[in-house]
């Protein structure tokens, strides 16, 4: 990213977050990272960086303990291993055992596989590892649990070790014995023994020094006390030294051997610390977003602003420190309108609220969570722009003003649609008009290259400007007029007043004084009341053609709904008319053996005429019925290809809205997969196949997407029906109110009893599911649960 000036971080305090993570940190390792964060605008890593952040901080809020400690840095010594022949000293192998014992802990936290679901993010950054837990038993086996070198860690160490204690007990009864028999000579001190040179000595006053023989390692500084070691025990003495020597030695060869067994992994172990220092980062950043209570924003690839309750990082903290109340503030800006003029009184918060869009800004690209509503939208920037404060110069030879035009000619040269410039006061540091006329050309040129940006100002022409040219908002401070006092709450879509004569009057000055100052003013402060009043008016006016569009579309969409449903209302008519149709038609089958039976008893009484008379006269009646169903038939037909949804030509797709040819409901296409289709309908998900879909118009909108009685029909839903004893008109009606519910809860099995009887029943059970088509994944009868009496359908 571009920054411009080169101190954007110190003006927008982005630095004093930085340092509020540092001190987060567990591990110099990750405070030396965080420290040199910067923003990317990169979409993927801003995203996952978000979303890692955003899982740690759900684990501290569950108190979900992730097995994070503080560990040393083994980098330097994982550095120095790769050396061949190198032998590490037992302070690294701790360490390294440290790294390794978090590692085999955090293997462990993932080892179930809710909390792989649960923080998804959190484990891709150990998932290409493995957990190695040979390397920790290798160095267990050589150090104890206070980092001691154990007895055992070789045969010959424990036998080194063994007998040096040996001696040692050997040492400690021949000293004894020359103590007691020196002590009753009187030839010790009263403190009898001491250590000079690594050796056991006896402390002897000067005066008897030669009344034993030994070696004199040492004499006290007044040399009144001579410390020697006796000769009955310099042998032994000897012995033990030559031990603990041969000790050191056999010490050396066993961290040397261990040494070469890790040697192999110091790229895993490498792996493993930088993996230990990225979650310690997370930990931070989410530490930091619990202090905040801070969320993951909506990321946008391209620049947009969409700030909801969003709040100034640092101001929240400093008045939760104090019990203040910190005002939020909102704030959109998009390709439509990607300027903010703000204006207000001085001490209002305009300032606040400029600095507070860049810092989130700022955070946002840095991966870190942000003190807004998680509905809030924040797009990438690649340049950051910052016009703040004094910048007077004494080694440049620059004043205030003339740096503030250094920046401007800085920004006009460099921004672009996807630059993000905070201008404070802009104008100012000079005389009002000229200064005013060259902010506006300013302000003209940034607008024509596109830039996102919040400018601060108290100049007349700006707001005018800003109130005259599409994509630039006016925007200010509220400020109560009643007790002359900010509310710090921003308010886009109208210019601010400085209230400078409310508050010089507040403040005391003398009435005649700012009397001479209004009339001294006049015209100016009428333009601004003018313009004020022009904005609100302006305002009411777009609120009401944008109320007016929106009841325009709502009307439209009713009436394509009404001839949607008054297309259906035909089309159903018809289709009960199929049906009474259809059954009539079953009814005259269904009379075949009786009437067969009639003309057997005519033909046997030899009336053969009036026999042949019935049998044409049933066959006309049925062929007539027979007719009568197709033209029906027909009719539905015509009727669905004529509703105004299914005249499209180009086939569904996701988006479009849908019908069950079958059920009636409508819902919306989420997704396509083959024949294979997924709707959304009535807030829940069914799968069917597209042939059993008629495209439909989009319904009105409803209040929500799913109600309470929705939620309880899901929950009171029976899986079961009974329709033994129904005729069978009723028993189609109830059929195909209970598969419909089914498929609208997502029901996976139903179970449907008819019982055995004539079995009629049981055959239109099978008519009414082969009209489900694709939604039905099979039907059986189960032989130990109820046999022929019983349908068990599983749906697709």
């Amino acid at each position: 990213m571009i920054f411009e000036p080169k101190d954007v971080f110190r003006k927008l305090e982005f630095d004093k977050v930085l340092d509020l993570l540092e001190k987060e940190a567990l591990t110099p390792m990750a405070a030396e990272q965080l420290r040199a964060l910067t923003p990317s605008m990169d979409f993927n890593w801003i995203d996952k960086s978000l979303r890692e952040t955003r899982e740690y901080k759900l684990i501290l809020e569950k108190n979900d303990r992730f097995p994070l400690e503080r560990f040393p840095d083994i980098l330097p010594d994982l550095k120095m291993l790769e050396v061949d022949g190198f032998t590490l000293q037992a302070e690294a192998f701790q360490g390294i055992l440290r790294v390794l014992i978090l590692m085999r802990d955090v293997f462990r936290f993932f080892a179930g596989g809710a909390k792989k679901e649960i923080y998804p993010k959190l484990y891709d950054v150990i998932r290409e590892l493995s957990n190695d837990e040979q390397l920790m038993k290798s160095i267990t086996a050589v150090f104890d649990e206070k980092g001691e070198i154990r007895p055992d860690a070789s045969p010959d160490l424990l036998r080194i070790r063994r007998e040096i204690q040996q001696k040692i007990r050997e040492l400690d009864g021949r000293f004894r014995q020359i103590i007691q028999e020196c002590r009753s000579k009187g030839w010790l001190s009263d403190s009898p023994e001491s250590f000079r040179n690594g050796r056991r000595v006896l402390s002897v006053p000067a005066e008897h020094k030669r009344k034993i023989r030994g070696i004199i390692h040492d004499e006290s500084d007044t040399g009144r006390t001579s410390f020697i070691e006796p000769e009955a025990v310099i042998e032994i003495n000897n012995d033990i030294f030559d031990l603990e020597h041969e000790e050191r030695r056999e010490i050396f060869r066993i961290l040397r051997s261990l040494s070469e067994t890790l040697r192999p992994y110091s790229n895993l172990l490498r792996s493993y610390a930088h993996v230990l220092v990225r979650f310690d980062e997370i930990r931070a950043k989410a530490s930091l977003a619990n202090a905040l209570r801070a969320g993951m924003p909506i990321l946008k690839e391209k620049p947009v602003f969409y700030i909801r309750k969003g709040y100034h990082p640092l101001l929240y903290l400093k008045n939760k420190q104090t019990g203040k109340k910190t005002i939020p503030f909102e704030l959109r800006l998009n390709s439509e309108n990607h300027i903010l003029i703000l204006s207000g009184p001085n001490a209002g918060g305009k300032s606040v609220a400029m600095k507070s869009v860049g810092l989130l800004q700022l955070m946002v690209q840095s991966g870190l969570l942000v003190p807004v509503h998680e509905l809030s939208e924040f797009g990438i920037f690649k340049q950051v722009f910052a016009d703040i404060g004094d910048q007077q110069s004494l080694d440049d030879d620059l004043s205030t003003y003339s740096s503030r035009l250094q920046n401007a000619r800085v920004f006009l040269q460099k921004a672009h649609p996807e630059t993000l410039v905070l201008i404070d006061e802009m104008g100012s540091g000079t005389d009002p008009k000229p200064g005013g006329a060259i902010a506006e050309a300013i302000l003209r040129q940034l607008h024509r290259k596109g830039v996102y940006a919040v400018i601060t100002t108290h100049y007349s022409n700006l707001k005018v400007y800003a109130f005259r040219n599409p994509g630039i908002l006016n925007g200010n401070m509220h400020f109560d007029k009643d007790t002359l006092s900010p509310t710090y709450e921003l308010k886009v879509g109208r210019p601010g007043s400085s209230y400078a004569f409310e508050i010089a009057e507040k403040s005391g000055l003398p009435r005649d004084l700012i009397g001479y100052a209004r009339n001294r003013t006049g015209s100016e402060t009428a333009v601004d009341d003018i313009l004020i009043e022009l904005q609100r008016e302006k305002q009411e006016l777009e609120e009401k053609l944008r109320s007016v569009q929106e009841k325009e579309q709502s009307l439209e969409r009713l009436i394509k709904s009404y001839d949607s449903m008054h297309q259906d209302l035909d089309v159903k008519r018809k289709r009960l008319k199929l049906d009474q149709k259809e059954h009539e038609l079953r009814i005259s089958a269904n009379t075949n053996r009786e009437v067969d039976k009639l003309i057997r008893e005519l033909k046997g009484e030899k009336n053969l005429e009036k026999a042949q008379e019935v049998a044409a006269k049933l066959r006309l009646e049925r062929s007539e019925k027979a007719r009568q169903v197709d033209e029906v038939s027909e009719e539905v037909v015509k009727l669905e290809q004529k509703s105004p949804a299914n005249t499209m030509t180009r086939p569904i797709a996701v988006g479009d809205f849908v019908r069950l040819r079958a059920g009636g409901s409508t819902g919306q296409v989420e997704e396509i997969k083959g024949q294979k289709v997924t709707l959304l309908m009535g807030g829940l998900r069914i799968t069917t196949t597209l042939r059993d879909l008629l495209p439909a118009a989009e319904p009105i909108a409803q209040p929500s997407a799913i109600s309470a009685s929705d939620i309880q029909r899901v929950a009171d839903f029976d899986a079961k029906v009974d329709i033994r004893g129904m005729a069978k008109d009723e028993a189609l009606q109830v059929l195909e109110r209970f598969v419909d519910n089914a498929l609208l809860t997502s029901a996976h099995t139903i179970q449907i009893l008819h019982g055995k009887g004539t079995g009629v029943l049981r055959m239109v059970v099978k008519q009414k599911l082969r009209e489900y088509g694709g939604n039905i994944a099979r039907a059986y009868h189960p032989e130990d649960g109820g046999g022929d009496g019983v349908t068990v359908v599983e749906l697709a």
